[in-house]
């Protein structure tokens, strides 16, 4: 089965193109066919027929967990500064081999927390993939597919607990990039409960201190960040931001979760961004259609 995507008339949509945003990924992946690891293949029903469904759309090149390699203890030695018998032993977790398999060269990305947490998915990643710059906080996002057409990134919703304005900056700069693989554009909008300095606090101190450091808008509110008019009435922004950058893990993952009950978004992550190479930590509630189409976008960014 091959899955197809309709896309509505939003207004951010048709400033994008006439293409969505997992359109295009679903076009790029099947322009590419890169090898994607799933180290729960055989554990989940889901992730068996999600692969069976990139398999015969031409998505992807799924691949199972593979056997120990030089190469892998070769890359573990080299991220951990690990002996090699040390190296052998950590490659006995799935996990971890997978995303050895990825920092190795054997896949071109890996997905995974169908079954398993994400606290042990990620932990894989950092351990064999290892951060893309060194000192940078690693993060996660959703890629928000709304019914009336518009596609959002929100980060981050599934990694830090409360960051501070140095890691928010790190989150936005790893989503504005993201914004602009996935979307065309990256318009990034930090949020908070006030907008520009009509409050005060902790908080809105902090968002404010990362929106002065990477000079995207903020602190500004989600009225304020998303509607022209509100943006023009509050003084800050255009109103147009398609990717959201929440103030900590609260606010990302009840925004994300209340945009799938009550405005019926498909939330597709959450993918990790900051990594050397691209990782999907899948929702332990996903769909076989989510986990194909978080596969896709997270191939997009490879």
């Amino acid at each position: 089965m091959i899955l197809t995507f309709s896309r509505g008339a939003g207004p951010l949509g048709a400033m994008e193109g006439d293409m969505s945003a997992l359109e295009r990924a679903f076009e790029a992946a099947r322009a590419r066919r890169l090898r994607v690891v799933f180290p729960e293949l055989g554990q989940d029903a889901r992730i068996d027929a999600a692969v069976a469904r990139l398999r015969a759309g031409g998505l992807a090149d799924p691949i199972a967990l593979a056997e120990m390699s030089a190469a892998q203890i070769a890359t573990l030695v080299e991220r951990r500064g690990v002996k090699a018998a040390l190296a052998r032993r950590m490659l006995n977790r799935p996990l971890i081999r997978a995303a050895a398999m990825v920092a190795a060269g054997e896949a071109d990305a890996m997905v995974a927390g169908a079954v398993a947490a994400s606290k042990k998915v990620i932990e894989a990643a950092s351990l064999a993939i290892g951060p893309a710059e060194e000192g940078r906080a690693v993060s996660s996002f959703f890629l928000m597919v709304f019914p009336d057409g518009r596609d959002l990134i929100f980060a981050d919703c599934g990694l830090n607990v409360d960051p501070d304005a140095a890691q928010l900056v790190d989150i936005a700069r790893a989503s504005e990039k993201t914004g602009r693989a996935l979307l065309g554009a990256a318009r990034v909008a930090l949020l908070s409960f006030s907008t520009g300095r009509s409050g005060a606090g902790a908080s809105v101190d902090k968002v404010r201190a990362a929106a002065e450091a990477s000079g995207f808008t903020g602190p500004v509110q989600g009225d304020a960040a998303l509607n022209p008019r509100v943006a023009v009435a509050k003084g800050l922004g255009t109103g147009d931001a398609n990717v959201l950058v929440f103030p900590n893990l609260d606010a990302g993952n009840i925004a994300y979760k209340l945009a799938q009950e009550l405005a019926g978004a498909q939330a597709l992550g959450p993918i990790l961004q900051g990594f050397r190479r691209p990782v999907c930590d899948l929702s332990r509630g996903a769909t076989v259609e989510d986990i194909v189409a978080a596969t896709v976008v997270t191939l997009a960014l490879a």
